[in-house]
């Protein structure tokens, strides 16, 4: 090849090549899908507990993270005081919370 050939040819390649800012798209893009499809609903799953945990009142029933059903007796800062049966009463702390039951008979909201 004589020279101006090569200077040609290496003018054209370094023109035709993308920014290099370009292959990183696809690892933003797939950022974008698992923020969304992921971690946003899971955080507002969590914070939908925590503002159900903030409103445990007496009388609520509860389960806990370690698959127990109880009613709520007494709601202190960090732990709940539960009624499991006849005689049985333990002390849970809030963040071991899974979910608030609601009350037997009453429909759910979409039937």
């Amino acid at each position: 090849m004589t020279a101006p050939t090569f200077s040609l040819l290496a003018a054209a390649s370094a023109a035709g090549s993308p920014p290099a800012w370009i292959s990183f798209l696809p690892i933003v893009g797939m950022f974008v899908i698992f923020w969304f499809l992921i971690l946003r609903p899971q955080m507002k799953r969590q914070k939908d507990l925590q503002t159900k945990i903030g409103g445990l009142k007496k009388g609520d029933q509860v389960l806990t993270a370690g698959g127990l059903l109880g009613k709520v007796v007494k709601v202190d800062e960090h732990y709940v005081d539960l009624d499991l049966g006849t005689n049985v009463r333990v002390k849970a702390l809030k963040s071991t919370i899974a979910d608030i039951v609601p009350p037997p008979g009453s429909a759910a909201a979409n039937d």
